[in-house]
């Protein structure tokens, strides 16, 4: 009879430690990483858990699985505060792995991505423009001979892990522009679309101008007429390493394919990420007979069907926004000297 008793002692015992450990929260105030490589078992998983001070007891961890018995998932987790061992079971059920956060806002290049993955300290800004520039089989069949993933990484709000590379973190943006341009309908001449979509992000602030202003490049394109847009002119000088926040005259007259004031036609790719407006502006272009176009004081565009309309807008531009008695010369393309694109800059002689 003590024997059983004692035995009843000792269960007790065992019983009342399992559910102090198992229903006490307990882990980590600072924060912790746990990486649970894909295919790592339940064992492999409870002991990581219990080296990195998550949970009190490796065994306990196993033995709620095989009460649970729920599949966990592999990824990195963060843990910042103490928790119940079941609290942390079905994190790893759900895989609430710790990610973090890039968001690509439409009209971003490749240099503000890089900058924008490099600031998440995801990765170099170096070594994201290298793996741009080298990793182009991701569009080889929309874009053949295609210098870079430029126009391809779709606008939007991407989760990575830690240890995402480069190469991971291209492909799925570009992933993301092929679902994006298939629902679209963006199925033939691909990189033209993107080429010209790209030009309309840049140049527009008011989202139901894109139309017109694709209409404008698709008539001066029709026309012969250089597009004399000063977005390309800005891209042209980011290539080169020379852009210094303003346009200047000797960037007016660089030979850069890009530059669309000397050369007429589309530039050789995408200046930027083009998002779904623009790309849908760019495949379905406003008819009109419109060949100019220049900002006004609020912003919007004012369109001109010929240049002596057009430099009236300029001049009225101009007056509104005080601008010297000595202006730089109108742009004979868009129009929008006093208002270089999206970035705000005003151009210097």
């Amino acid at each position: 009879m003590k024997v059983l008793g004692v035995l009843f002692l000792v269960l007790l015992l065992i019983v009342g430690a399992g559910a102090y450990v198992l229903l006490t929260p307990y882990g980590p105030s600072a924060e912790t990483f746990v990486d649970v490589p894909a295919g790592t078992g339940v064992r492999g998983i409870a002991t990581a858990l219990e080296r990195a001070g998550v949970v009190r007891n490796r065994y306990v961890f196993e033995a709620w699985h095989s009460f649970r018995h729920s599949t966990l998932k592999a990824g990195e987790y963060r843990f910042d505060h103490p928790g119940k061992v079941e609290e942390v079971y079905d994190r790893m059920v759900r895989g609430d792995v710790y990610t973090v956060s890039v968001t690509i806002p439409e009209g971003y290049n490749l240099f503000d991505i890089a900058a924008t993955v490099q600031h998440a300290g995801l990765a170099s800004g170096d070594s994201f423009l290298a793996a741009a520039r080298t990793d182009t089989s991701l569009i080889s069949d929309l874009s053949p001979g295609a210098a870079s993933l430029e126009g391809y990484l779709f606008p939007d709000t991407y989760k990575f892990s830690r240890h995402a590379t480069p190469e991971q973190m291209l492909a799925a943006m570009v992933k993301r522009f092929r679902k994006e341009a298939t629902s679209l309908g963006v199925t033939s001449d691909v990189a033209r679309t993107v080429t010209m979509a790209s030009l309309v992000e840049k140049e527009v602030r008011v989202a139901g101008e894109r139309p017109l202003v694709a209409g404008v490049f698709e008539n001066r394109l029709a026309k012969g007429m250089p597009l004399a847009t000063d977005p390309t002119v800005i891209y042209a000088a980011l290539l080169e390493g020379r852009w210094r926040g303003t346009i200047y005259k000797s960037d007016l007259q660089s030979d850069s394919p890009y530059n669309t004031y000397k050369h007429a036609g589309l530039p050789p790719g995408p200046i930027c990420s083009p998002g779904v407006a623009a790309l849908k502006a760019t495949l379905h272009p406003a008819e009109t007979n419109y060949l100019y176009f220049v900002a006004d004081a609020a912003g919007h565009s004012v369109f001109s069907a010929d240049l002596k309309e057009h430099d009236t807008h300029v001049q009225e531009y101009r007056r509104a926004m005080g601008a010297s008695s000595e202006p730089p010369a109108p742009s004979k393309g868009k129009g929008a000297t006093p208002k270089p694109a999206t970035h705000g800059r005003k151009r210097h002689k």
